[in-house]
């Protein structure tokens, strides 16, 4: 082993809490840039590459095939910007019934061949295509059982009752059809009266953002007959539907993986500095022996890369099996590879990780470098003299113990060292702010995800042999109307209302149903929720606007506004049981539920086609026991079919539970780096004072008052490191929580971000106290055990 060697050694081996520290602080700052990078990239690399790969559609447009003819909409396809048309498909909007149960409206197109166009190269991933009349090929996103091949869907309400046999499953990157029949299928699928319509799916030129695309959307409008366009779809909000699950997850992991950064700068600059400044005299002797600067410094260096190399290392493991749980989400989501952890984007973090604790050390130990060897010699490890005696003096005059004054003179005797300790407690404080906040403004965001707040529900009696499945404002199980879901009612709503109304303890009720429609333009369902009477008091939060008032009028949720393109006051046409309902957009809400594609309107918009109500919601009068209300009120309805049940049944989101999960880990990390950069301060400060600490017990000082003076030196760190991490941890939140939403399409409503009171923050910037008397324990324990013979030894 070199002389280099044997140095580099023997500093590791005398700094284990020094290496502890640097270790854990790049553990924590590799593992949230890893799940960070990996869900950056696996985010939009699936899409991607199955985009490219099917040449998918920049905007799909459907045409009313009495205003245009083929001939005229397939000339769109030369129109200024367009590189690549497919179509024009003819297409058809049906409702499907299966074993005697409704399946969601569908939107069908007519195409021949799946790969042979130029736009959208359809891929089969069961199964063949549909070539002949009486066969189908469903969409892989449709809402059919698995294993679809075999089944016969039928198509009652159209002439002829037609049944087609599904003899394929298929994947669209555009998403342009929930299924796809052969061209001459369509006619016997479209309903009399209905309108007949053509699909057009272009490329463009230029499509990567939103005016580009509207660019194009312009274009080809020009070129068709006017007013032939019924609606659009952009590849932009195809695009952030399907990243947006992983998307979630970015904004405030690079929050975490910021943070755990600016710290392992902080920390490794801190530990490195401490040790060139703690061991001056071994910097001395090394020189007189014939070391370099250079080698002086690259030992130093060393010294911090070593447990660098393995924080970085158990970072990578770790960061890497957080990632797995949340990219098994979206595996063969697009036909294409698995999604797994990107090599490169971790290979990049581990070495972007060294290379700045290379960088850092390098920095904090030039100074070793430029020393020297009979200063190095000369000075040792003592302090500047005169600095902290006015603040020593100040201290003795307060009214508090002497071992108390000497402790909060403390800091002003190394302000360096001490504005280290304040940095790296403002940056804990900094993230706990931040982690409280996020968990509260997540579980709010539950609160407002689950909008059956009903103190009361009565629902329909289960029918024999099917599982009555949660309520309609549940995320999972088969719909009503399916087989397996829960039923709907079908009795006498006079009935029922009456019995509620009567009573006693009825404050106010609403009736609610949901059911399936299809919007021109769009594939997939829209899911139509109709309330009847005073449905005001419904836990739905809105965003802008106001709630309907009147028949004719709707509130849709942000992600609605972005898929459809439209915005407060706008009309959109609903397909809705063959008729065609037209609705007024007058307000804009928060609802997740099936991924925003929601049209909330009043009952009477839809008759005479009125579906049939699922529940009846009723908020009690205060006070009102609401068991013995839920048995007078069965008791009343009697032999209806319906039955009354206490409070909604709410569950909590699984990705919820993953990022608060994942928040609270990241925390724990980093207040724990917080604390062991306070411990490292409080280290060194304790060996360099090791002879004072010898004087101070000769005179008296007992192991009680040598604890108290030691925590006493963080105290004021501690408050002003409280004192500047809330106000950061609020602008955190502040910032991120709106990205974070903004990533999975939506806009959070105010209650979910305002979620700060001033006794909370007040209590939080007293956890950069408990931080740093945390940190300061352990050498304070040290300091109190060391005997007063060996500390008056020790120079």
């Amino acid at each position: 082993m070199s002389a280099l060697g044997q140095v580099v050694r023997s500093g590791v081996r005398r700094r284990r809490t020094q290496n502890a520290v640097i270790g854990l602080a790049i553990t924590v700052a590799v593992t949230a840039s890893v799940l960070c990078a990996s869900l950056l990239v696996a985010s939009r690399a699936p899409f991607a590459d199955a985009f490219a790969g099917q040449r998918g559609a920049h905007l799909s447009v459907q045409y009313d095939a009495a205003k245009a003819t083929a001939a005229r909409l397939a000339a769109t396809a030369d129109a200024p910007g367009v590189t690549a048309a497919a179509g024009p498909f003819p297409t058809a909007a049906a409702t499907p019934s299966l074993d005697g149960g409704e399946l969601p409206p569908m939107s069908v197109v007519g195409r021949a061949d799946p790969g042979g166009d130029p736009v959208d190269r359809v891929t089969l991933t069961e199964g063949a295509w549909a070539t002949r009349p009486g066969q189908i090929v469903l969409s892989a996103e449709a809402a059919v059982p698995p294993s679809p091949l075999g089944l016969r869907l039928r198509f009652p309400g159209l002439p002829g009752d037609p049944t087609l046999t599904v003899v394929g499953v298929a994947r669209s990157v555009s998403r342009t059809a929930d299924a796809w029949v052969a061209p001459s299928q369509v006619a016997a699928l479209t309903a009399p009266g209905a309108r007949a319509g053509y699909q057009m799916l272009y490329r463009f030129a230029a499509a990567d953002t939103g005016a580009r695309v509207a660019a194009g959307r312009a274009a080809v409008t020009a070129a068709a007959p006017a007013g032939a366009r019924v609606g659009d779809r952009s590849w932009l909000n195809v695009k952030r539907e399907a990243e947006q699950e992983t998307a979630l997850f970015v904004p405030f992991l690079v929050a975490f993986g910021a943070l755990g950064l600016i710290m392992a700068v902080l920390v490794v600059g801190n530990v490195v500095a401490g040790a060139v400044g703690g061991g001056l005299r071994r910097i001395g002797v090394l020189k007189a022996l014939g070391f370099t600067p250079a080698q002086v410094v690259r030992a130093y260096m060393a010294q911090a890369l070593i447990p660098a190399a393995f924080g970085t290392v158990v970072g990578v493991v770790a960061g890497t099996l957080l990632t797995r749980p949340v990219l098994s989400q979206t595996e063969e989501v697009y036909g294409t590879a698995s999604s797994t952890v990107a090599p490169w984007a971790v290979a990049a973090v581990a070495v972007g990780a060294l290379g700045l604790v290379a960088a850092t050390a390098w920095a904090a130990a030039a100074r070793a470098g430029r020393l020297r060897a009979v200063d190095a010699l000369a000075v040792g490890r003592a302090a500047r003299p005169g600095r902290g005696r006015t603040a020593v003096r100040l201290t003795a005059r307060l009214p508090l113990p002497r071992p108390l004054g000497l402790g909060l003179a403390r800091p002003f005797a190394r302000p360096a060292r001490a504005a280290a300790m304040v940095a790296a407690i403002a940056f804990g404080a900094t993230a706990v702010t931040f982690a409280v906040g996020l968990a509260t403004s997540l579980n709010r965001v539950q609160d407002a995800r689950d909008h059956d707040k009903a103190d009361v529900t009565v629902d329909a009696l289960p029918a024999p042999g099917l599982n009555g499945g949660p309520g309609p404002d549940g995320e999972s199980g088969p719909p009503r109307g399916v087989p397996g879901g829960p039923p709907r009612i079908t009795a006498d709503p006079a009935a029922i209302t009456a019995a509620i109304k009567a009573q006693p303890g009825t404050r106010a009720f609403y009736a609610t149903a949901t059911t399936q429609v299809t919007i021109a333009g769009l594939s997939g369902s829209t899911e139509l929720h109709t309330f009847a009477g005073d449905a005001s008091w419904a836990n739905y939060r809105k965003i802008s606007g106001r709630w309907f008032d009147k028949p004719g009028e709707a509130v849709v949720p942000t992600q609605f506004l972005a898929a459809t393109g439209t915005r407060l006051g706008d009309t959109v046409t609903l397909n809705h049981g063959g008729t065609t309902v037209r609705v007024r957009i007058v307000g804009e809400i928060f609802d997740p539920r099936n991924q925003g594609m929601n049209v909330l309107t009043d009952a009477a918009t839809t008759a005479p086609a009125r579906t049939p109500a699922e529940s009846y919601r009723i908020a009690l009068e205060p006070g009102t026991d609401a068991t013995a209300y839920v048995a007078a009120l069965n008791s009343a309805l009697g032999s209806l079919d319906v039955t009354a049940h206490a409070g909604p049944s709410d569950g909590e989101s699984e990705m919820i539970i993953v990022l608060d999960a994942l928040a609270g880990l990241l925390t724990l990390m980093l207040v724990a780096v917080a604390g062991l950069g306070v411990l490292n301060a409080v280290v060194l400060d304790t060996r360099e004072r090791v002879h004072d600490l010898g004087v101070h017990k000769a005179l008296g000082m007992t192991p009680r008052q040598t604890v108290a003076m030691v925590l006493a030196s963080v105290v004021v760190v501690g408050l002003a490191g409280g004192a500047l991490g809330v106000p950061a941890g609020l602008a955190l939140h502040t910032a991120i929580l709106p990205a974070m939403g903004h990533s999975a399409g939506l806009t959070l409503p105010t209650t979910a971000l305002d979620v700060y009171t001033p006794p909370e923050l007040l209590l939080l910037g007293f956890g950069g106290l408990l931080i740093a008397v945390a940190g300061a324990l352990l050498p304070a324990g040290w300091a109190a055990r060391t005997r007063t013979a060996t500390a008056l030894r020790t120079e």
